[in-house]
């Protein structure tokens, strides 16, 4: 007599079937973000400037070099708590000269309240006396230069690039990473790549306030915990899943 042989095909369980299915299916649209269109980047930077035609940056200055140092000041703490901090500061040493004078000790008591004083005093007296003898005590409106400076990074060269000498930087701190990615406009892992991602999908008649318009939306509107999508302008243009209306 013949053995028999019998195959048998294993089939998951209904509720594991849903289950894999709904993870594949999540995958796959978390994968497939569809990019925004060039029509609808000129249509979300269009709502940015009629809100806000001339947008401004909200740390206090008075030239390129206050900035500079408002900007250096700014790493990890807040523009509020820099612009408390600076009146007194400047008002003592407003020029590197001046800062260099002043000296580091008594730089950290004017910038104590601000986190991470006692590193940024020291680069701030060591950024000025470089400005003094590079570059005769003047900011210069270079890259390369404002790098090569204490305690300047991509960051902090792309604003003052952008606000003392009009230069169509993008600056991506922690709310234009956050917006970038959330909606989808300029999704990236860095914030170098989301910068270079702004850099190609930003039209050129916007970029010269981009920076401004991104940071203001992600720190008043698409904040970090709860979003206001409700209040949103351009709610209807993200991408973000999980949108709060």
């Amino acid at each position: 007599m013949a053995q028999r042989t019998t195959s048998r095909t294993l089939t998951p369980k209904p509720k594991a079937a849903a289950r894999v299915a709904k993870t594949r299916g999540a995958s796959r649209k978390r994968g497939q973000t569809k990019p925004w269109t060039p029509a609808e980047v000129e249509e979300a930077f269009s709502r940015f400037r009629k809100a806000n035609p001339e947008p401004r940056g909200e740390l206090e200055h008075v030239d390129p070099y206050t900035l500079l140092i408002a900007v250096v000041l700014s790493a990890q703490a807040t523009d509020a708590g820099v612009n408390k901090a600076t009146p007194a500061l400047f008002a003592a040493a407003d020029t590197p000269a001046k800062m260099v004078a002043l000296g580091e000790a008594r730089v950290r008591d004017y910038i104590k309240s601000i986190g991470l004083y006692r590193t940024k005093a020291k680069n701030v007296i060591a950024l000025s006396q470089k400005l003094i003898n590079e570059h005769g005590g003047v900011v210069p409106p270079s890259r390369e230069a404002l790098e090569a400076l204490p305690g300047v990074g991509r960051k902090t060269a792309n604003v003052v690039l952008n606000i003392a000498f009009g230069e169509p930087t993008i600056a991506v701190d922690t709310h234009i990473f956050r917006v970038g990615n959330r909606t989808g406009l300029a999704p990236g892992k860095t914030p170098l790549e989301v910068e270079m991602n702004l850099e190609k999908v930003v039209p050129d008649h916007f970029k010269r306030h981009a920076h401004h318009w991104l940071i203001l939306h992600g720190r008043y509107t698409c904040l970090a915990r709860r979003p206001l999508c409700e209040k949103c302008i351009i709610s209807d243009l993200c991408r973000w899943p999980e949108k709060t209306v």
